[in-house]
C-alpha cells in the first residue's frame, strides 16, 4: 500500500456484534439492510440488528454441530448452513427452523452457493468434492471430484451454467460446466485459493489467495489484473452489486476496499484482532461486515469512507435496492422462543381502501362468502321479482344479503384496525357480486321473457334492479373522484353504512303501487330498458 494509506489514521468499525463462543465463520446482509446472519463453529446462526449491534431472538441450532459456511438464496427466504459432520442444512428464515438437510459429504462443508434461480445449491467440502444439491426434492444431482485436498471455494457464474472451485493439491481455480460436472478449464494459482468472486456481468472471475488478488477475463481465461496489499491469504471477497467496488478479508488482520475501476486501495486497512474469516458488503454497498477469529462480527460505514476518498461514485447508483415496504418481514419472537405474528400490511387501511386489483388475493373473491348467501334472493326473484303484485321481498332480501356482507368488514369501533383473522380471505369486489347477481337472475329465465309479454308493465324486475344498482355504483364512483380527499382522521369504515343507506333510500323510496317502471317493445330489435328517473 502507499505510504499516503499508511498514515491515515486507523478507522473504527461503526458497530460490533458479541455473542458468539467460536470463530464467526460466515455474515449474510439480509434484504432489509437492517439485519444480517451470521454463522459460527460454536454451532449457531444468529441474527443481528445493525443498528444496535444486538442478537435478535435465540440462537439457530441444530444438533450444535459447528457452522463453518453460509448463503443467503436469491430470495432472502433461505439461508444454506455448511455443517463440520458433512450436512448441508436449509433454513427458513422467517421460522428460523432447518427445513431440509442434505448428506452426501463426509467432512466438513467449507464453502456454498446459490444458483441465480434459488433452485440450487452448490457445496464444496474437505472430502474433495463439490456437489449440486437440488432444493425443492433435496436430492444431491451432481457430485464433481475437483482433485482439490480440501475444496475451499465454489462459487456459481451469474448465468448459473458455470461452476468454478478452489482449493488446494491442486493450487487452482478450476471451472466446470454445472449441469454435466465437465472441467472447462484450470487457472493455476502458486499457493491455495481460499476465495472467488464472479462479477454480475460474468465478464470477470476474482480469487484470493497468499498472492496478490486476482482477476481473469472470463472470454479468454487470462489474468488481467491484481490487487497487492495483503500480506497473509485472502479468506473472503466481496462485490458490490455495480462491480466498482471489492472488499477482501484476510488472515492479516485487515479487510481492504479495492476501486475496481483503479485496482487500487479505497482509503486504509480496516484493523481487527484476529484473523478474518469473512466479509459482506450490503446491497447498497454503503455496509460492510466481517467476522473474525475473535468471535465477533463488525460492521464498517463504507459510505464514509468512499466520501473521504472523494469516491462515492463507485456506490451503487439505486438509491434503494429493497423498498421497506416490499421487504417480507421477519417475526419477532418473545423470551420462550414463539414467533409472534406481525401486523398485516393492511392493518391500516379499512376494507373498502384496499386495491382489489392489484392484490387479487388480499381479501379473496366472491366465491368466498359463504354457502346459501344468494339462496333468499334467488327464491324471491322467482317468486315475486317477476310481475308479482309485492315486489319489496325481493328488493329486501338484497339489501339485507349486501348489508350483511359489508358488515363483515366494519370495525367495532369507529377506526380503521386490523382484519382479526387475516389469514382467512373475506371480501369481494362489488362488480363481482354483480356479475354473480346478474348470472343467478339470468340461469332462471322467466315468463317476462316471452316476446308477448313485453308490452305488459312489471314492477321491479331484477334486471332493471342490477341497472339501477350498477347506475348508481358508477354515479357514485364519479361523485368520489370530484370530492374533496376526506380527512385522514375521517373513519374510513362508515363508508359501508353510507353505501347500504343510499341503497336504501334509493330502492325503498320506489315504485309504490301507483307507480310502474315500462318495459317498452321493440319488434325489431333489442329490448329497451327505460328505467325512472
Amino acid at each position: 500500500m502507499s505510504s499516503s494509506t499508511s498514515k491515515t489514521p486507523a478507522i473504527a468499525p461503526s458497530q460490533t456484534m458479541r455473542g458468539h463462543t467460536g470463530w464467526v465463520n460466515g455474515v449474510a446482509h439480509l434484504p432489509d439492510g437492517r439485519l444480517i446472519i451470521t454463522c459460527s463453529s460454536d454451532g449457531s446462526l444468529r441474527l443481528w440488528d445493525l443498528k444496535s449491534g444486538t442478537q435478535i431472538g435465540k440462537d439457530w441450532r441444530d444438533e450444535n454441530d459447528g457452522v463453518f459456511s453460509m448463503a443467503l438464496s436469491p430470495t432472502g427466504e433461505r439461508v444454506a448452513s455448511g455443517c463440520n459432520d458433512g450436512k448441508v442444512r436449509l433454513w427458513d428464515v422467517e421460522t428460523r427452523k432447518v427445513i431440509c438437510k442434505l448428506t452426501g459429504h463426509t467432512r466438513v462443508v467449507w464453502a456454498l452457493c446459490w444458483s441465480v434461480d434459488g433452485e440450487r445449491v452448490a457445496s464444496g467440502s474437505w472430502d474433495g468434492t463439490a456437489r449440486v444439491w437440488d432444493v425443492k426434492r433435496g436430492r444431491n444431482i451432481l457430485t464433481i471430484k475437483t482433485g482439490h485436498h480440501w475444496v475451499w471455494a465454489v462459487t456459481y457464474s451469474p448465468d448459473s451454467s458455470k461452476l468454478a472451485t478452489g482449493g488446494n493439491e491442486d493450487d487452482a481455480v478450476k471451472i466446470w460446466d454445472a449441469k454435466t460436472g465437465e472441467l472447462l478449464n484450470t487457472l493455476k494459482h502458486n499457493y491455495i485459493v481460499l476465495s472467488l468472486a464472479w462479477t454480475s456481468d460474468g465478464k470477470k472471475l476474482i480469487s484470493g489467495s497468499f498472492d496478490p488478488i486476482r482477476i481473469f477475463d472470463t472470454a479468454t481465461w487470462q489474468q488481467i489484473g491484481v490487487l497487492d496489499g495483503h500480506t497473509n491469504s485472502v479468506t473472503a471477497i466481496s462485490l458490490s452489486p455495480n462491480n466498482c467496488l471489492l472488499a477482501s478479508a484476510s488472515w492479516d488482520n485487515t479487510a481492504c476496499l479495492w476501486n475496481l475501476d483503479t485496482n487500487l486501495p479505497v482509503g486504509p486497512p480496516l484493523h481487527h484482532e484476529d484473523g478474518l474469516r469473512s466479509a459482506a458488503l450490503s446491497q447498497d454497498g454503503k455496509l460492510l461486515v466481517t467476522t473474525c477469529k475473535n468471535k465477533n462480527a463488525y460492521a464498517w460505514d463504507v459510505r464514509s469512507i468512499l466520501e473521504e476518498a472523494g469516491l462515492e461514485d463507485l456506490l451503487p447508483t439505486v438509491p434503494n435496492i429493497a423498498p421497506k415496504d416490499t421487504q417480507k418481514q421477519i417475526a419477532p419472537q418473545d423470551d420462550s422462543g414463539t414467533r409472534r405474528t406481525p401486523r398485516s400490511s393492511l392493518s391500516d387501511k379499512s376494507f373498502l381502501e384496499g386495491d382489489a386489483t392489484g392484490c387479487p388475493d388480499q381479501f379473496g373473491s366472491v366465491d368466498d362468502l359463504r354457502p346459501g348467501f344468494f339462496a333468499g334472493i334467488e327464491a324471491n326473484v322467482d317468486s315475486s321479482a317477476m310481475g308479482g303484485s309485492h315486489p319489496h321481498p325481493s328488493v329486501n332480501a338484497f339489501l339485507t344479503r349486501l348489508s350483511s356482507l359489508l358488515h363483515r368488514f366494519r370495525p367495532d369501533n369507529g377506526e380503521s384496525t386490523e382484519l382479526p383473522q387475516p389469514s382467512r380471505p373475506s371480501a369481494f369486489h362489488i362488480h363481482e357480486l354483480l356479475a354473480r347477481l346478474s348470472s343467478l337472475i339470468h340461469s332462471s329465465p322467466s315468463e317476462n321473457d316471452a316476446p308477448d309479454e313485453l308490452q305488459q308493465p312489471s314492477r321491479v324486475d331484477p334486471r332493471v334492479l342490477l341497472a339501477r344498482l350498477s347506475s348508481f355504483l358508477h354515479r357514485s364512483r364519479l361523485n368520489t373522484d370530484e370530492e374533496v380527499e376526506p380527512h385522514p382522521t375521517t373513519p374510513s369504515s362508515s363508508r359501508p353504512d353510507a353505501l347500504i343507506s343510499r341503497l336504501t333510500s334509493l330502492f325503498r323510496s320506489q315504485p309504490h303501487d301507483n307507480e310502474e317502471i315500462e318495459l317498452t317493445q321493440r319488434p325489431s330489435g333489442p329490448r329497451v330498458v327505460e328505467v325512472a328517473a
